[in-house]
């Protein structure tokens, strides 16, 4: 029987194949995304890493699965530790201050995509806001062993892409998706069908949050 994840993978092809030919992502790949795109990226990013390390905490609070609710706990540290650590180097290449940070608004796609998560978890289950993160491991994983062979000459879009293809990335997809997995275990069909539903969404908007850059998208007035 197919696992759960790859009925979900295979239902969200769609809109992940949009992703991989999405003009943000080749234009990284090729070395040609204006800096301006990349900077609207990386401070909207940090507002939804910020937004993502908190749900994982939460999510964990309300979960009853030990083992689960320990890696979602390593997660929102790892976040903290690892993937911030790496925006901050972004940052301090492309002179991103500290006011920037504070003062740039967060732009509706990300709002929302945020918000979505949350609606997951509070107005749903977690065991929906889980399959609700999903897509930002593993799709960005996939486009980091897309983009991998490849790679970039640009030096700071190649370091972005190596990003996720390490190894250490990969392990933690590997270990979301067996917890998503086991959380489908779980439920009835029809959690798991709003578990699909959930991953579906949180897929579409990440093929938004690349639009979002490229528009650098503000709220109109």
């Amino acid at each position: 029987m197919m696992a759960f994840t790859d009925q979900i993978h295979e239902l969200a092809t769609p809109l992940w194949q949009q992703s991989f030919e999405h003009p943000f992502i080749q234009q990284i790949s090729g070395g040609t995304l204006p800096k301006s795109v990349f900077r609207f990226y990386l401070l909207q990013d940090r507002y939804y890493l910020s937004e993502f390390g908190e749900l994982h905490e939460q999510i964990a609070n309300q979960l009853a699965d030990a083992k689960g609710k320990r890696f979602l706990l390593a997660g929102a540290q790892g976040l903290k530790d690892g993937e911030m650590a790496v925006r901050e180097g972004f940052f301090k290449t492309l002179n991103i201050s500290a006011q920037e940070i504070k003062t740039t608004p967060i732009a509706p796609t990300a709002y929302n995509y945020v918000n979505h998560m949350y609606a997951a978890l509070y107005r749903g289950t977690p065991e929906r806001a889980v399959a609700g993160l999903l897509p930002c491991y593993w799709l960005y994983n996939e486009i980091g062993k897309q983009l991998i062979s490849q790679g970039s000459p640009d030096s700071l879009y190649q370091r972005w892409i190596e990003t996720y293809d390490s190894d250490d990335y990969t392990d933690s997809v590997d270990q979301m998706i067996e917890l998503t997995n086991q959380t489908a275990e779980r439920v009835s069909d029809s959690e798991r069908e709003a578990m699909t539903a959930t991953f579906l969404r949180s897929s579409a908007y990440e093929l938004d949050f690349w639009q979002m850059a490229l528009d650098q998208e503000k709220w109109e007035a």
